[in-house]
């Protein structure tokens, strides 16, 4: 029986994360760089004064908001930092989502969309992804509170060209688009470059995938002047203080090393090719990827039981049981040798599994 005082409780069904084993495992479910982030962050931890603590941090980031507005060529007051690229979305879905037109976004995508929406009350609708798990362009040319989507998107990997993105903002002038953008860097050209063109566009990125930063929680979104005024008005009226000072000096050395960044995100990529060329000899199908994970299904083989058996062998992959996408891993990139473990136990297991239906 529901408390009286329950009936004004917000409640929302929550954003269920990746698991987070605390034991060694062959960990490919969260899409976290298995190499280390550049080495001035290391060095910066070293050296930090922990008596800098003792003060609050500059609520504007400054330091690291112009370091990425140098990296991306724009100016100062088009960068926004948060807490993650979570944080970063989650202030824009409060900022910008105000209509009582839904906004829209696929029905196979970022999970935590569906949250964002439930908490704040936005209302909502989901397109559904083609059969080939494409984003149907023309189901958003129509009235609508804001649109946003991932790009590549996720769990499918499928990146977008810019002229696809480019068509979503030009049917959607007088709303907000927001790209996410969490992988693109193992994909290829950013939507950044669009944003002299189109004021309501928004580019959103992360620290955590291609700068193997996930734990120091930094994200960034990219837009004019004005929306990135919107929502610094939103974040100093919610939280003033919402980077801390460890997170703000790591990200500045994170950005200036360009090489080490280069470096790691091409041995991913290399990484990923291989694999996927593994995948496809055992018989696997998936979308082409563009991200550092490949999403991926067997014909003959059960989807649910294929997760469960590598987790019992202490592989961990991502597994949902969503109607349309129950057959399918979504399988992280790791480092060479994770990724030949991998493909070691689905040799033997497909092997096993072929002998057992003959």
């Amino acid at each position: 029986m529901m408390k009286t005082f329950e009936k004004n409780i917000r409640r929302v069904t929550p954003y269920v994360p990746g698991e987070q084993p605390q034991r060694p495992v062959v960990k490919l479910n969260t899409n976290e760089n298995p190499y280390p982030p550049a080495p001035g962050v290391e060095k910066v931890l070293h050296e930090m004064d922990a008596g800098q603590l003792r003060l609050y941090p500059d609520p504007t980031a400054a330091s690291l908001v112009q370091e990425l507005a140098a990296y991306y060529h724009v100016k100062p007051e088009q960068v926004f930092v948060g807490v993650g690229s979570d944080d970063v979305l989650a202030m824009c879905f409060l900022t910008f989502f105000n209509s009582e037109k839904p906004i829209l976004f696929p029905d196979i995508t970022y999970s935590f969309y569906k949250v964002w929406a439930d908490l704040y009350r936005i209302p909502y609708e989901c397109p559904k992804l083609q059969d080939d798990f494409r984003i149907c362009k023309e189901d958003y040319y129509r009235e609508n509170g804001g649109v946003i989507f991932p790009n590549p998107n996720a769990p499918t990997s499928l990146y977008e060209n810019l002229d696809f993105v480019e068509d979503m903002v030009k049917h959607n002038p007088d709303v907000i688009v927001i790209v996410d953008e969490a992988y693109v860097d193992f994909a290829g050209p950013s939507a950044i470059g669009l944003l002299e063109k189109y004021e309501n566009l928004i580019v959103t990125q992360t620290f955590s995938k291609a700068r193997s930063m996930a734990g120091m929680r930094i994200g960034c979104a990219i837009a004019s002047p004005l929306l990135i005024q919107y929502l610094n008005d939103a974040k100093y009226s919610f939280n003033s203080y919402t980077m801390n000072q460890t997170s703000i000096l790591s990200g500045v050395e994170a950005v200036k090393d360009k090489d080490y960044f280069n470096a790691q995100v091409q041995k991913i990529v290399r990484t990923r090719e291989w694999t996927a060329g593994e995948l496809r000899k055992l018989g696997f199908v998936f979308p082409e990827p563009g991200a550092n994970f490949i999403f991926a299904k067997h014909p003959d083989l059960d989807g649910t039981e294929l997760y469960e058996a590598l987790r019992e062998k202490d592989i961990f992959v991502r597994h949902w049981e969503d109607e349309r996408i129950r057959q399918y891993l979504r399988i992280t990139i790791g480092t060479q040798e994770q990724m030949e473990t991998l493909i070691a136990f689905l040799k033997t297991y497909s092997g096993l599994k072929k002998e057992e239906n003959r």
